[in-house]
């Protein structure tokens, strides 16, 4: 992460942005903690970029859904299960739930399109968008400089690098109970 901000300089914010417009827990972790580690990153330019980054990515969502309905999350797999968990969330907590769909994995995207699809306004969402991008983008960013402080950096890097190991065992597991199912289900001749 270092020797990519030491090579991209200031474009590497950019290139953060681009990041946390998709998704980017995991990387602004790393780059904080770089940051923290190595003194190339700053944190506050660092947070500014995945806040709007993150904030533009959910706009567009929105709008997607706003504007498609659900023919816009249709050819990604499994994104109409995620959507009707979005849809129940967005009913039941509202305004707390744009806020907070950020930091519940799997449906970022999708609650997005939800709002649109749900006849929220365009000015509350934004706003809130906004709002919500922002304490994700910080809630991040300091937790990242505060594991590289406390953990030092192997210890961030041994401890991502676990998480991530763990994430793909899970998905691995998953992907191997999916192919045996069929296998099961289907009659011997």
């Amino acid at each position: 992460m270092a020797e990519f901000w030491a090579e991209w300089g200031a474009l590497a914010y950019v290139g953060a942005a681009m990041w946390a417009f998709f998704e980017g827990e995991t990387f602004v972790l790393f780059a904080a903690a770089a940051g923290r580690s190595g003194g190339l990153i700053d944190p506050w330019i660092l947070m500014i970029s995945v806040w709007l980054g993150s904030c533009a990515g959910d706009q567009l969502w929105f709008y997607l859904g706003r504007r498609f309905g659900p023919n816009a999350l249709r050819k990604i797999p499994g994104a109409e299960k995620r959507l009707a968990v979005a849809f129940r969330f967005l009913e039941r907590y509202g305004t707390f739930f744009v806020l907070t769909f950020r930091f519940v994995y799997g449906i970022r995207n999708v609650s997005s399109a939800a709002c649109g699809m749900a006849g929220m306004s365009r000015l509350r969402f934004s706003i809130l968008n906004f709002i919500a991008a922002g304490i994700w983008a910080a809630t991040f960013v300091g937790a990242g400089w505060f594991l590289a402080g406390w953990l030092g950096e192997d210890g961030v890097w041994w401890l991502l690098a676990g998480g991530g190991l763990l994430i793909f065992t899970i998905l691995v597991l998953k992907a191997w109970k999916a192919l045996r199912r069929p296998a099961a289900a289907t009659p011997s001749v």
